[in-house]
């Protein structure tokens, strides 16, 4: 891999892991329309993989620090007993969503993705992740009394089906946060209070996930070239997360009545391209 090839997936990850358009997908479907023989989750490429995932989570944890910070200082009491109330409630239910993800991911992650995890499938899967989000954006309509709903209004039932949701992203192609935000929009929340959830809920998985890959470095100690273009890409991963992080979090603010349609077309066209591409 040359550095501009690590550069440019680094952008991917950083753009797609925020945005509800798979990064998973993406890192499959580019390399193989732009025929770079690369294996991205090869042995050769976990320093990258994990310099990637930690870059994107220090981002969103630059991002949400203060929504952290409020959670923890309201749980120990700080602002009150209601607002106590919300914040143990708050976190619990994240630790709740969380549950699923890290019972099926541990069982079925390896055996999904060897088993749909070539640029093909990963082109289907993002087409049906645009079919996904346009229908529930649709959806919404009949739940339209219901989408100023609160995070703490939320039972711990309706955390363990958003966090269900977040395991389709197991299947590349399918988007983690997207899947995560159409979960929540299905509970009757704005879309910025989703997608808040999903990417609180997001950050101790991609940390937890990084540190697992990590250790396996243990068995493969990376070469220092390995580490120094690992190093600049997940530099790169980190700055275009935290930007593409303000944009979306702004756009769903602005645009509630209709903030998944240009995603879902996107994924719609772009997995139809790409699958017509690399079968023909």
């Amino acid at each position: 891999m040359t550095l501009l090839q690590a550069i440019i997936i680094a952008i991917i990850q950083g753009a797609t892991e925020q945005f509800p358009i798979s990064s998973l997908g993406h890192a499959a479907i580019v390399p193989a329309m732009l025929h770079w023989p690369l294996d991205l989750h090869g042995e050769m490429f976990l320093p990258l993989l994990v310099m990637l995932h930690l870059g994107t989570c220090a981002a969103l944890l630059v991002f949400f620090w203060r929504d952290w910070v409020a959670l923890f200082t309201g749980a120990a009491g700080r602002h009150g007993e209601t607002c106590q109330m919300d914040s143990i409630r708050i976190l619990a239910l994240l630790c709740v969503a969380t549950i699923p993800a890290v019972l099926i991911g541990g069982l079925f992650e390896h055996a999904i993705r060897n088993l749909f995890g070539t640029a093909r499938y990963a082109a289907v899967f993002l087409t049906l992740n645009g079919v996904m989000l346009l229908v529930v954006d649709r959806m919404r309509a009949t739940l339209r009394h219901h989408n100023d709903r609160p995070l703490a209004a939320l039972g711990f039932g309706e955390a363990l089906v958003i966090g269900l949701f977040q395991c389709l992203a197991f299947f590349p192609g399918l988007s983690r946060s997207g899947a995560c935000i159409v979960g929540g929009l299905l509970r009757g929340l704005s879309h910025e209070n989703a997608a808040r959830f999903s990417f609180l809920m997001a950050q101790p998985v991609i940390l937890a996930a990084t540190v697992l890959e990590a250790l396996k470095l243990r068995h493969a100690p990376p070469q220092p070239e390995q580490m120094h273009m690992a190093i600049i890409a997940a530099i790169v991963a980190g700055v275009v997360a935290l930007v593409c992080t303000g944009i979306l979090m702004r756009y769903f603010r602005d645009h509630e009545d209709w903030a998944l349609r240009p995603f879902g077309w996107y994924c719609i066209g772009a997995g139809a391209i790409a699958f017509l591409y690399l079968s023909f």
